[in-house]
């Protein structure tokens, strides 16, 4: 169990890990057009069901590509953050929970197909970026997982909150609650002068 997720998402993680990855874009043509390097579908689920197993929970953060080949991923729980290339109605008999948009799943983590910057308070897991150029701002911590710059490997959720990735990231209650108190020592301030 992930206790650090927020209660609608802890079943995810309940009897086995949760594993993270996008834009599998199975069958698309232009996956050579994207990274010349691009594997096969056969070879992505191959590498998929290496790592995943049949008690855990398999998310994609979008751009799915034929939607038959799901059902041949191990996991138990398949979840669907919808990419620019995916429309709603062609997975739902594919996956168990379908998102339309970003997902803030935790104090500190958020799901999304494209990258969202200016959100110093999390960390923001994507896809979409099949450069991994736009990943890397400053004002913001990304993870792309988009399936040709992570090598098509899922990344474990529970491992990677447990290597201590959260640690510098400043939660946006604590922010908060710190521009309160310094906006009350201020008015004190003003209100002695």
């Amino acid at each position: 169990m992930i206790p650090t997720l927020y209660e609608p998402f802890r079943h995810w993680s309940e009897g086995g890990s949760v594993f993270i990855l996008s834009d599998l874009h199975f069958d698309d043509e232009d996956n050579k057009l994207m990274d010349a390097g691009w594997i096969t579908t056969a070879e992505q689920v191959a590498i998929i069901n290496s790592i995943v197993c049949k008690n855990d929970t398999f998310i994609c953060l979008g751009d799915v590509g034929n939607p038959r080949y799901i059902p041949m991923i191990k996991a138990k729980k398949k979840v669907l953050i919808l990419g620019n290339h995916d429309t709603r109605g062609a997975y739902k008999d594919f996956f168990d929970e379908i998102y339309t948009g970003p997902l803030i799943i935790a104090d500190k983590i958020l799901l999304s197909h494209e990258p969202i910057y200016g959100l110093s308070w999390c960390l923001n897991i994507h896809g979409h970026d099949h450069s991994n150029m736009e990943s890397y701002r400053e004002d913001c911590k990304h993870i792309n997982l988009a399936a040709n710059i992570c090598k098509y490997i899922p990344i474990n959720l529970g491992k990677l909150i447990k290597s201590g990735i959260l640690a510098d990231i400043e939660s946006i209650h604590r922010k908060t609650i710190d521009r309160q108190i310094e906006r009350k020592a201020r008015l004190n301030m003003i209100n002695q002068e």
